[in-house]
C-alpha cells in the first residue's frame, strides 16, 4: 500500500476527490493507492507530480507530501494479509481472498440488510445446478439404497452444505435411515499431525448411533460382533444406516482399508451399513487405482467431484443469492463486473491451450462479491463494475 492513502485520510479528502482531479476512474486509483499499480497508459512521474499539486491544496505538508508514493506494510481494505497484494503471476493459482464481512456502510449504501453469502438458514437458500442436484441426488439414494460413494472437492465448494441438506433431507422425507457421523474435529492421516481417526472410533461412532444405551464389550472383536449384531437388530426393525465421513482426505490409509469390512457387514444379501466420504482433492490421490494398498477399496468406491460453477452460471448464480437476501442484482452488479469475477476467478491452464483453471466455488465468489462491495461502497461507487473488481 502507498503511503497516499494515509496521507488522504490525514487532510480528510477522500479516494473520488483525487480520482476526479486527476480524471482516472476510482478504481485505477484504489488500484494505485491499495497496490502501487500505476497506469501504464500515463507516464508515472507526470502524475507523480499531479498527486503532489493535488494534496498540496489539500493542505497537507512537505514531508507527508515527499514520502506519498513509499510503500508501506499495511494490508488494504479488502485483504488480511499483505501477501496478497503481490500482483498474481500467469503460472500462479487465482488470487483468492480471505473471509470478507460485509461492513457498515456498505450495508448502508446498498440497502442490503442481510449478507447473502453467510451460512445457509434453510433448504430454499440452497442453490441447485445441474452438476450439484446430481451430486445431492447419488448422496441420497447411497444413504436410503446402499454403496460406497466418495464425495471429492476443492475448499469452499459446498461439500458441508450437501452433508447438511443430505441429514435434513432424510429426516424431512420421514426415511428410515440412520445417519453416522463419526467426531472428526482434529483428525490428520498421521498421529505426528493430530488424531487420526481409527476403525475403532469409527465402530464405537456407529454404536452409539445404533444401540445408545448398549455395554460396549472388552475386546475388540467382542465389539465389533456386538456391533454387527445391532445392526442386524436395527435393520429387522426398518431401519438403514448411512455412515458419513468429512474431511475424509485426512484418513489414514488403514482406516480406509477398514472400511471395506464395514462396507462387508450384512444380512443375507443386504448391506447394513452404506458409507460416504467427504472430502477435498487428496481423497483422489489415496484412492488412486496406481495405490495397492487401498485397491479393494478403489475397486469399491464410486467417485463424484463437485465441480466449480460455470461461468455462464455465475449470474445465475449471483441473482439467486442476492434475492434470497432480498435485493436485486442489477442493483448490486453489472454485466462488466459478473464478466471480471470470472476473469478473476479463473487461470490458463498451465498445459496451454484454450484450458482454464476455475476457481468459481461459492466461497471464493462470495469473498470476492463482498470484498468488492466493500470497495464499491469507499469510493461512492453505485454499484460492481469491472474496475471495481480489478480493484479489489
Amino acid at each position: 500500500m502507498l503511503k497516499l492513502k494515509q496521507v488522504l485520510q490525514g487532510v480528510g479528502r477522500p479516494q473520488a476527490a483525487l480520482a476526479e482531479s486527476l480524471s482516472l476512474s476510482e478504481a485505477t486509483v484504489a488500484q494505485l493507492l491499495n497496490h502501487g499499480q500505476w497506469p501504464r497508459s500515463l507516464d508515472s512521474d507526470e502524475l507523480q507530480g499531479r498527486i503532489r499539486v493535488f494534496l498540496s491544496e489539500a493542505g497537507a505538508n512537505d514531508a507527508d507530501i515527499a514520502n506519498a508514493f513509499e510503500e508501506v506494510d499495511l494490508p488494504c481494505a479488502n485483504t488480511a494479509d499483505p501477501a496478497l497484494n503481490e500482483e498474481p503471476s500467469g503460472e500462479d493459482e487465482p488470487m483468492l481472498l480471505p473471509k470478507q464481512t460485509l461492513q457498515p456502510n456498505t450495508r448502508k449504501a446498498f440497502s442490503l440488510f442481510r449478507d447473502p453469502f453467510d451460512e445457509l438458514q434453510c433448504v430454499q437458500d440452497m442453490w441447485v445446478s445441474p452438476d450439484i442436484r446430481y451430486v445431492r441426488e447419488v448422496m441420497y439414494q447411497t444413504a436410503r439404497h446402499g454403496g460406497f460413494l466418495a464425495v471429492v472437492g476443492e475448499s469452499g465448494a459446498g461439500k458441508s452444505t450437501l452433508r447438511r441438506d443430505l441429514v435434513n433431507r432424510i429426516a424431512e422425507g420421514g426415511d428410515q435411515v440412520i445417519i453416522i457421523e463419526p467426531y472428526v474435529l482434529a483428525s490428520e492421516d498421521s498421529e505426528t499431525k493430530g488424531k487420526a481417526l481409527k476403525s475403532t472410533h469409527i465402530a464405537e461412532s456407529m454404536m452409539a448411533a445404533v444401540a445408545p444405551l448398549a455395554k460396549p464389550k472388552s475386546s475388540p472383536e467382542a465389539r465389533f460382533a456386538q456391533l454387527h449384531k445391532a445392526l442386524k437388530e436395527s435393520h429387522a426393525a426398518g431401519y438403514r444406516h448411512c455412515l458419513v465421513i468429512e474431511e475424509a482426505h485426512s484418513l489414514p490409509i488403514s482406516t480406509l482399508k477398514h472400511l471395506k469390512r464395514v462396507l462387508e457387514l450384512e444380512v443375507g444379501f443386504t448391506k447394513l451399513v452404506s458409507i460416504i466420504m467427504i472430502g477435498q482433492p487428496e481423497l483422489n490421490v489415496k484412492l488412486s487405482s496406481r495405490n495397492a494398498e487401498v485397491r479393494e477399496v478403489v475397486q469399491r468406491c464410486e467417485r463424484v467431484t463437485l465441480e466449480p460453477i460455470e461461468g455462464e452460471r455465475l449470474g445465475e448464480f449471483l441473482k439467486f443469492r442476492f434475492e434470497r437476501a432480498g435485493k436485486a442484482l442489477g442493483e448490486v452488479i453489472d454485466a462488466s463486473g459478473i464478466q471480471a469475477i470470472t476473469e478473476r476467478l479463473s487461470q490458463p491452464s498451465k498445459r496451454g491451450g484454450d484450458e482454464a483453471t476455475s476457481s468459481l466455488y461459492p466461497l471464493a465468489i462470495g469473498n470476492l462479491v463482498i470484498a468488492a462491495m466493500n470497495l464499491a461502497a469507499q469510493l461512492g461507487a453505485p454499484m460492481i463494475t469491472a474496475e471495481v473488481v480489478k480493484g479489489v
